[in-house]
């Protein structure tokens, strides 16, 4: 059975990740999303607590082993501070953890160190399609065999950084697979489109991307020759989601505590209300209920169990929900402030509503 105590070097990493939520990505969060651009210096801040590094075993130039364990603890604390700037300090993990996960020898050592020991770049993935039956297992767009090449044909929405990034993976289907390519940005075909203006996360750049039979060397597939199990990477997107939902419902639900305590209406403080007690008590009660089903598909990931996929799916629908309805909850509960933009609780609310359909902007 597993431990729900961390280990004394999740206790470290999760404390850091939770000072620079709290010191500087929590303070910079409204403005950021008011101007739509994140500060370079605090991307690179958060880059710099070597969240992705200690995923990485020694080898390929990290200092430790993957645990999909640690990387939802780490991905909640971040998200608490800021859903985009969480994001977008995890962007070149949507390259680097795919190649750890399912690449070759040869793609692990060419593609792994230079990210891993370099300062922050954007490395990013392309997997969601701006479709209403939208469904990663079964990817309308397509990679064709075309002698020693695959060709690329398709269209992608909400891929982080896509203007500003060097390399990318898309995924694509082949032979009704769904299998990762590892493409260079600015080859012939790629036409990236205007930054996407979403409900939420104003402060990520987000693109939609063409491509129109774009040619890649066929060493490029991910996994080499015969690919690769696309399972655990859209397992570890799952995870990811589910504990930034985690981080943006309890940074919501811990405002409107503290509101709840401290606003008196009719001579009463509004958390003496039944009903917004029993509203809180409901919040809570969905959020921890989350939080342990997402602890223990990381669990069941990291040793291996064969219901883990699975797990990791309950534990994303269920955060989508979850997210939700706490957030939605939080501006109730602060009434028609809840409405006003000086208070973070209708932010959260519009990035709440968006974990149902942004899977694959982030993995552990």
């Amino acid at each position: 059975m597993y431990s729900f105590e961390p280990t004394e070097e999740q206790k470290m990493l999760i404390d850091t990740v939770a000072r620079y939520a709290h010191s500087n990505l929590r303070p910079a969060s409204h403005d950021a999303d008011e101007e739509g651009q994140l500060p370079i210096n605090l991307i690179k801040k958060g880059w710099e607590l070597g969240v992705l590094q200690a995923s990485t075993p020694e080898i390929y130039g990290g200092f430790g082993e993957h645990s999909s364990v640690t990387g939802v603890l780490a991905a909640e604390e971040m998200a608490w501070g800021d859903l985009a700037g969480s994001l977008a300090v995890m962007t070149p993990g949507l390259f680097a953890l795919p190649i750890l996960f399912a690449g070759s020898e040869d793609q692990k050592n060419e593609h792994l160190p230079p990210i891993v020991e370099g300062d922050w770049s954007p490395f990013t993935a392309a997997i969601i399609e701006p479709r209403y039956d939208y469904d990663p297992n079964e990817l309308k767009t397509i990679a064709t065999v075309d002698g020693d090449s695959f060709l690329l044909s398709g269209e992608k929405s909400y891929v982080p950084f896509a203007q500003e990034a060097k390399n990318l993976i898309v995924y694509a289907s082949l032979n009704g697979q769904t299998q990762g390519f590892i493409v260079q940005n600015g080859l012939a075909g790629i036409c990236i489109g205007e930054p996407q203006k979403l409900l939420g996360i104003h402060a990520l750049p987000v693109y939609s991307i063409k491509f129109d039979g774009v040619r890649i060397p066929s060493k490029n597939r991910l996994g080499g020759g015969n690919g690769h199990d696309f399972s655990p990477i859209l397992a570890a997107n799952w995870l990811a989601t589910s504990a930034l939902a985690l981080g943006v419902s309890k940074a919501a639900m811990e405002y409107a505590i503290d509101y709840a305590k401290d606003r008196d209406v009719f001579g009463v403080k509004v958390a003496q209300k039944q009903s917004i007690a029993f509203m809180l008590a409901e919040m809570a009660t969905e959020l921890e209920a989350i939080r342990v089903l997402t602890w223990e598909a990381a669990w069941m990931m990291d040793t291996g169990k064969v219901d883990g996929y699975k797990e990791a799916y309950l534990a994303y629908t269920g955060a989508a929900d979850m997210a939700m309805m706490v957030t939605d909850r939080a501006v109730q509960i602060l009434g028609g402030h809840g409405y006003i933009r000086e208070h973070p609780v209708e932010k959260w609310m519009r990035e709440g509503r968006g974990f149902a359909m942004l899977s694959g902007m982030a993995i552990i």
